[in-house]
């Protein structure tokens, strides 16, 4: 048992005992147990399989690869419909849906066809990098700044670029530009704190 998922666990206002069995469950498998993008996370064979997570209206796990699980009973979802190509979720409304014998089929199946070599890569992204007009204006003005932006990783130059395009207000384009301004200079991402 992870010292840090059952922190996660306790920590929980709502779901606490729910993800107490289904982490139970898990822990009779052959899966190595740690947190992931601040969740709990169950690993098989060095490949993250399955991700547990309370959420404000259920509680569920995702199976990282659970496009290729047979799903006969049809319990699983596409939880980002166009979006997520591997991943399928699995919801729970109440502790009397965990079903041990069941979950654990899933999880089995999960686990074999890791070693089956079943998988689905994320695709990197290809578009190019559009820098919307506000950070370009304060970049331009701030040399300092603009080097710091330059040096981070693609990844965290688009998270930051979509945290201000995706607003749809002026005003809030404004706030997030001044929020990400001291991140930049820091050179931490805006997700940094979901990374491991």
């Amino acid at each position: 048992m992870n010292d840090k998922v059952t922190r996660y666990i306790v920590n929980q206002e709502k779901w606490a005992q729910e993800l107490q069995l289904l982490r139970s469950f898990l822990l009779e498998l052959d899966l190595v147990e740690d947190i992931k993008w601040g969740m709990p996370a169950y690993i098989y064979k060095n490949k993250n399989i399955i991700g547990i997570s309370a959420f404000k209206n259920y509680f569920g796990m995702w199976f990282h690869q659970g496009v290729f699980l047979k799903d006969e009973k049809k319990l699983l979802i596409n939880a980002q419909e166009g979006k997520t190509k591997a991943m399928r979720q699995w919801r729970f409304n109440s502790i009397d849906e965990l079903d041990k014998k069941t979950l654990q089929e899933y999880v089995l199946e999960a686990m074999k066809n890791v070693e089956l070599g079943k998988e689905i890569k994320p695709q990197r992204n290809k578009k190019p990098l559009i820098i919307p007009p506000q950070l370009l204006t304060v970049l331009d003005n701030n040399n300092q700044l603009k080097e710091k932006f330059e040096s981070l990783s693609l990844t965290k130059k688009r998270e930051f670029t979509e945290y201000i395009s995706e607003a749809k207000r002026e005003a809030t384009k404004e706030s997030r530009l001044q929020k990400i301004i001291p991140m930049i200079q820091s050179g931490i991402g805006l997700n940094d704190k979901y990374r491991k």
